[in-house]
């Protein structure tokens, strides 16, 4: 993707991650557009990004991001990507999760993006991006994290399954698979407690990788051995 006049909807634009992503977007020449949750930082984010064109939604409403796919393209005059930036966690044993939390947890990490990127898919033309963040768990599975694992787990191999489908119209499927974060984002669970950690990765190191992956139409974004996070073409 050539980044400098891309039109790219960003929803979770009010998280760390992807306020971080939408302000080194802007400042490379993309035209994005914002989508979130809090509309007070929606409208600071939008401010440092000249007014660009926001939108709150919530993630549990697979109608509201759809149509959020609809808007983002009327403002821009199209979309070249969209980038989902949006996710919840719970922690504590799996008996111990109700099942309006498991049903909340599948919906944020998987059913929203999915719903996402499904809108977006058909106005994206060859050298197009559709992205998404999944995490460590959904590979690493750890105890007291088993539905919010199996949702990433459900978006990864999702994600998988749609760039088979999309590679023969030149669109790319980035999978943006990051570590444990510097964002404050386990304290934010919706049930139990994060276990302890060490310091998070910066925000700055994914936000360099993901548009190192953006530029070069990589389909992986993942730790690595010699740099904290490794791009995959």
């Amino acid at each position: 993707m050539e980044l400098r006049g891309a039109r790219i909807l960003v929803p979770g634009a009010t998280g760390q991650i992807g306020a971080a992503l939408v302000t080194r977007l802007y400042a490379l020449g993309a035209r994005p557009a914002l989508a979130g949750r809090d509309a007070e930082r929606l409208a600071e984010v939008s401010a440092s990004c000249a007014g660009a064109p926001a939108m709150t939604f919530d993630a549990w409403d697979l109608d509201a991001c759809a149509q959020t796919v609809d808007w983002a393209s009327g403002e821009l005059g199209g979309l070249d990507g969209v980038l989902v930036s949006v996710g919840v966690a719970a922690f504590g044993p799996a008996p111990d999760v109700s099942d309006a939390v498991a049903e909340h947890l599948a919906a944020v990490n998987a059913l929203a993006p999915m719903s996402f990127l499904r809108a977006a898919a058909p106005r994206l033309g060859a050298g197009g991006v559709l992205a998404a963040v999944t995490g460590v768990v959904a590979e690493a599975a750890p105890a007291r994290m088993a539905d919010y694992a199996a949702a990433k787990a459900a978006l990864a191999a999702w994600l998988t399954a749609v760039r088979r489908e999309q590679r023969r119209r030149g669109v790319s499927v980035l999978e943006i698979n990051l570590p444990h974060m510097d964002t404050g984002f386990a304290g934010r669970a919706v049930q139990g407690e994060p276990p302890a950690s060490a310091p998070g990765l910066p925000v700055e190191e994914a936000v360099q990788a993901v548009v190192t992956a953006l530029s070069d139409g990589a389909r992986l974004i993942r730790p690595g051995t010699a740099t904290a996070l490794e791009v995959v073409r």
